[in-house]
């Protein structure tokens, strides 16, 4: 029964469950980082696109880094968490980059949307105008939150921690859950606000270049002339979709789990966590196939890789 759940147990299928799918994005994220940062070297300078690609891989490997770590010692070694700070610091590092993680997302489907789309609106070309001047803001912006949202992290699991070891007897149980309930509460309130956020933008960005394209079209047809732009719309439409697609299903993923952590049922939660490993290494293989430079150098790997397994 869900009371009677050992967690060390199911923990050990979890991870044997998450650990392949959290080694390949980490491999597919830290690829597009040292990519990137080579190129950074050899150029001195990165493009707008380079550095949200840049913070978005980083953000992404720690994140599941961060996170397999935590599932390894709770299969593991459970009992080390009673050493202060591991929790806690852990808890606070997963929290970090995964905001983290969701806000550089966002950022990267809004300059989709305004470096590509043609509108007239005066605020709208301002962007457009300053977009590589105000990119760094964003990104440093999202870590600021992921750095809030982790310093409540760390509060918050020290509070109940303290709780935990100084509440033992059974009498005390129904009590300690109400106020591990109460302390939670504000955490799952701030990563369901942010995340509801960064959906909506990602929305609103996507909606927003699909009625570029659709104006594009339609000039196009009215004037009876090519236009090179029309390729760079529809590229960015797709990925923009794919970011949409991907963004929906692990927004519900994360809505479900912060639902069933609400309702204390961990036998539910464990399985739901392990299908938000998947995100992170498929949205960034999407990211590489998308852009011609990480494609070429990936299938240049990958052909090496190949050629010297067959001449073996």
């Amino acid at each position: 029964s869900p009371e009677q759940f050992n967690v060390t147990s199911y923990g050990a299928l979890v991870i044997a469950i998450i650990s392949p799918q959290a080694f390949a994005g980490m491999w597919i994220n830290a690829f597009i980082v040292s990519v990137i940062f080579m190129a950074w070297v050899k150029k001195k300078t990165l493009k707008s696109q380079e550095k949200i690609l840049l913070s978005l891989g980083c953000s992404r490997f720690w994140y599941l880094c961060f996170a397999w770590l935590y599932f390894l010692l709770v299969t593991i070694h459970p009992y080390c968490f009673y050493v202060y700070p591991l929790l806690e610091l852990l808890a606070a590092s997963q929290g970090v980059f995964q905001i983290s993680n969701i806000w550089f997302s966002a950022c990267l489907c809004v300059f989709y949307c305004i470096k590509i789309a043609n509108f007239r609106n005066r605020f709208f070309i301002y962007l457009k105008v300053r977009i590589d001047r105000i990119v760094p803001r964003f990104l440093l912006g999202s870590l600021l939150l992921g750095l809030v949202f982790g310093i409540v992290v760390y509060n918050t699991t020290d509070r109940t921690e303290c709780e935990n070891l100084n509440s033992t007897s059974e009498e005390n149980y129904l009590k300690r859950n109400t106020s591990m309930d109460e302390h939670f509460f504000p955490l799952f309130f701030i990563i369901g606000f942010e995340s509801t956020t960064a959906f909506i933008a990602v929305i609103f960005a996507a909606l927003l270049l699909l009625l570029s394209l659709w104006r594009h079209k339609c000039n196009m047809q009215t004037n009876s002339r090519k236009d090179l732009s029309m390729d760079a719309h529809i590229k960015a439409m797709k990925s923009i979709l794919s970011f949409l697609v991907m963004h929906s299903i692990n927004f519900i993923i994360m809505i479900l789990a912060l639902v069933y952590a609400l309702k204390n049922q961990i036998h539910i939660i464990f399985p739901i966590t392990a299908l938000t490993y998947i995100f992170p290494g498929v949205d960034s293989l999407i990211l590489i196939f998308s852009n011609p430079k990480l494609k070429k150098i990936l299938l240049r790997i990958l052909l090496c890789v190949n050629y010297k397994v067959c001449m073996r």
